[in-house]
């Protein structure tokens, strides 16, 4: 395998001193997941990476990125000395994304952005190797990780970047330097760092400021703050496409189909008229399907082979994967599971209830987490989840924590069901509830950590296959 990297080009990137020549085939800044061959970075954040240099090293580490050498490494070790790792990571991603000439995607939003990353990569996989970032590596460390592990023969990359407080996604948007930028939607996720919609829209909309020259926005046209999005895009990008449901989207999802666990998708562009299949349940995730397809005739993609490539496109652990659950101790018949355990803001849980709304099964259940971060509007946005059309369609709604007990209150006695102030004590109780035909909806912010009811649910009996 040729090097990724190789240590003078990793000093010339950072400013930094190379006490041996070595060379990388990829980067890590966990030993716990560290592979043979990769450079380690020492990122001090909980704990200082410095502490776990030898270790990588004797792991097979290839070399490491530090600001000293540490106590137990030798003098002539495989290391990059720097004045400073983050800054030099920073330095080593922009270096990545110098030598990247094919076009860079760049995506935020308030909900959805890993899901439309990840249909991004899967639509641009036949037509050229595709670089993405990994999970949810959209921080300040991140988004520099990405750009720096970026192969020198990528045809494509898509960056997600996120944020948690106000200024965060405009440096990283510069770092990315992206052909083309968009905005999934605008919600109250984060809200209590920026106190209103429209402070989170113009922090979303920042992303433009990273453009290329002659460089491509993608905004939600659906959104109230849709005419912020623009604002800022006309002052940085080239040219504007807005999509969405919206008449006069320039990409407009005209119809959607639900038929089981898939997703038909009409899509107008223009005198264009396209079908597109999702292999999963939702018009939210029919949204973010416009604007990868938006995307690729932007960048003038074969769009039959990126719909073919989108219709691959599985959604990932803890974002609504579906599940089969063999209920072991009825002997005979299941449980379906919806695990979308991995965050949750106002608009992706009313996403995710229209998705639950629409199952066929026996009773639909929905366990739902709290809502974090929403400042002082979180009690009253917790209770108001109770007026939400698809809740007439749910049977049953468990709450877990101090915030969703106000939608327990204000639920309907008939549909209450328990309520928990932690995960640990719905993964004891919920299973004694459930019943054969029972869909099971968990969706809560990743804190809350409804991932150990998912895991209870999957100890009932055994799996028997995810779509």
């Amino acid at each position: 395998m040729s090097a990724l990297w190789t240590s003078d080009e990793i000093a010339t990137a950072t400013a930094g001193v190379a006490q041996a020549p070595f060379g990388v085939t990829g980067i890590s800044i966990d030993t716990r997941s560290l592979e043979a061959g990769d450079l380690f970075v020492a990122l001090s954040a909980a704990r200082d990476g410095h502490d776990f240099v030898a270790d990588a090293l004797a792991k097979g580490a290839g070399g490491a990125l530090v600001s000293r050498i540490p106590d137990g490494v030798a003098q002539d070790a495989p290391l990059i000395v720097v004045e400073d790792v983050q800054t030099a990571l920073e330095d080593l991603g922009r270096a990545g994304r110098a030598r990247m000439n094919g076009p860079v995607i760049a995506i935020t939003g308030s909900v959805g952005k890993t899901t439309t990353k990840e249909m991004m990569r899967a639509a641009l996989a036949p037509l050229g190797r595709v670089h993405a970032s990994v999970a949810s590596y959209n921080n300040h460390w991140g988004v520099p990780l990405t750009l720096a592990r970026m192969p020198r023969d990528s045809a494509y990359a898509v960056i997600e970047i996120g944020m948690n407080a106000p200024g965060e996604i405009a440096p990283l948007a510069r770092m990315a330097r992206p052909h083309l930028a968009m905005v999934t939607t605008v919600a109250a996720a984060h809200l209590e760092a920026f106190g209103s919609l429209e402070g989170i829209a113009h922090e979303k909309a920042s992303i433009f400021e990273g453009l290329e020259e002659g460089g491509i926005a993608l905004v939600n046209a659906d959104v109230a703050q849709s005419a912020i999005l623009h604002d800022t895009a006309a002052a940085h990008a080239a040219r504007i496409i807005r999509f969405g449901i919206s008449a006069d989207a320039d990409a407009c999802l005209t119809e959607v189909q639900l038929i089981e666990d898939r997703t038909i998708c009409t899509l107008r562009m223009g005198d264009d008229t396209r079908l597109f299949k999702l292999n999963a349940g939702g018009k939210h995730l029919a949204l973010n399907g416009v604007a990868v397809m938006a995307s690729l005739a932007a960048l003038d993609c074969d769009l039959a082979l990126g719909a073919l490539g989108l219709a691959s496109w599985q959604p990932v652990t803890g974002r609504g994967t579906r599940e089969s659950i063999t209920l072991s101790r009825l002997h005979s018949g299941a449980i379906e599971m919806i695990d979308d355990a991995y965050n949750a803001n106002p608009a992706s849980v009313a996403a995710a209830l229209d998705v639950l709304a629409t199952a066929q099964a026996r009773r639909r259940v929905a366990v739902l987490g709290d809502m974090l971060e929403l400042g002082a509007q979180g009690p009253a946005m917790h209770a108001e989840l109770a007026d939400l059309p698809s809740m007439e369609h749910i049977e049953i709604i468990h709450t877990v924590g101090p915030l969703m007990e106000h939608l327990h209150a204000s639920l309907p006695n008939r549909k209450q069901g328990l309520h928990c102030e932690t995960a640990d004590q719905m993964a004891r109780q919920l299973p004694k509830t459930l019943q054969e035909g029972d869909i099971v909806l968990l969706k809560g912010s990743n804190s809350v950590k409804l991932a150990r009811v998912v895991d209870a649910l999957r100890n009932l009996g055994q799996s028997v296959g995810e779509t």
